[in-house]
């Protein structure tokens, strides 16, 4: 009779065999599930803006001033400097008779006044800036846009009132600025001898560049670059209605300008220059915490999208950490049984069972 035999590596499963797929589902899903909320800020590989109010002035507010502390003790230097330029004397440029002929327009008041430049150039930017972050919420957006307009004023500023006492160009009216009386004298040079208020006269030496055109420009020079981001007035839809709000704060700009020469108190000259020294330094300006109006990230700051980025690298990390949890993670599932043909399931015996066994069939002979 030949000895039955028995596999030695096989274990006696005695136990029901539980559902294990959905809880092996339930278990994959709770190790990525916190990756699908943090991966809607993306889709199809572009970058979309993350849900309003994520980074608002309470949340953000204090640690983007810090990051920007520097700067603005940067522009408190550059608030002294702009001071100290305001109060000393220009340049006293040579002024004979015969120049004089251009010189003799009368002395008029401002059409625009000087208080009048931080109403429009930078309160009216601000309560538009804040506009903008009411419906965005956008702590980024809106401390870089007030932060860009500072520097750009400011600059302007320092770089007008340096041009201006270097240069020292007598303005249109200054004839009845050095006398009064219209009673003209003159040295033995035959440069003018003034006879009026101080003041007066030191203003009158101030004319090259026009200072109101200047601030306008970097004030509602900035602006306008801000706007033309933010509705996207390049996106090459063809909408000119865009257009004519990005031209609105530059028009008003224009039209200081133009007041300054109406008023005599610039020549043409020192209103083009200012012109072109505000646009010139308002667009730098913006230019260092925005992208160009153009480009197709031109609706925020740098700062914004940088921080969009490094939720990206999160992201990806994330995702490898848990592609390599995954593949790390063994779900072990107890195999059911197979029975044979008759309907019984097979025993299965360990290397214990198979020695007893043989030890029966050896006390049977």
């Amino acid at each position: 009779m030949e000895k039955p035999k028995f596999s030695r590596k096989l274990r006696l499963q005695s136990f029901p065999v539980p559902d294990s797929g959905s809880m092996a589902w339930r278990y994959l899903g709770s190790l990525f599930g916190s990756r699908w909320n943090f991966s809607s800020v993306f889709q199809q590989g572009t970058i979309r803006e993350v849900e309003p109010g994520c980074h608002t002035i309470k949340s953000h507010g204090l640690q983007v001033a810090k990051d920007h502390k520097h700067d603005w003790l940067i522009l408190l230097l550059l608030v002294m400097i702009a001071i100290i330029l305001l109060v000393i004397h220009p340049f006293y440029r040579f002024v004979g008779k015969d120049m004089m002929d251009d010189l003799k327009y009368p002395l008029k008041d401002n059409t625009v006044p000087v208080w009048a430049i931080p109403i429009y150039a930078v309160l009216l930017p601000i309560v538009i800036f804040i506009l903008f972050y009411l419906r965005r919420r956008d702590v980024y957006d809106l401390h870089h846009s007030i932060l860009g307009l500072f520097f750009s004023m400011l600059i302007t500023a320092v770089i007008t009132e340096a041009i201006k006492d270097a240069v020292g160009r007598p303005r249109p009216d200054f004839f009845w600025r050095c006398f009064p009386d219209g009673k003209d004298v003159y040295d033995q040079w035959g440069d003018v001898i003034c006879h009026g208020k101080d003041s007066v006269i030191r203003e009158g030496h101030k004319s090259f560049p026009s200072g109101h055109t200047s601030w306008s420009f970097a004030g509602l020079g900035f602006l306008s670059l801000y706007l033309s981001g933010k509705i996207q007035a390049f996106d090459r839809k063809g909408h000119v209605a865009k257009l004519c709000i990005v031209f609105l704060p530059l028009l008003a700009a224009s039209l200081v300008g133009v007041s300054r020469v109406d008023d005599y108190w610039h020549h043409w000259q020192d209103v083009f220059a200012g012109g072109l020294l505000g646009l010139v330094v308002a667009f730098f300006c913006y230019l260092q915490f925005f992208p160009p109006p153009y480009d197709n990230n031109g609706s925020g700051p740098y700062a914004y999208f940088k921080m969009l980025e490094g939720l990206r690298a999160n992201r990806q990390a994330a995702d490898s950490v848990n592609v390599q949890d995954a593949q790390g993670m063994e779900v072990v599932l107890p195999q059911q049984p197979s029975r044979n043909n008759n309907g019984f399931m097979p025993l299965s015996l360990d290397h214990d069972a198979t020695d007893s066994l043989d030890q029966m069939e050896a006390g049977r002979r």
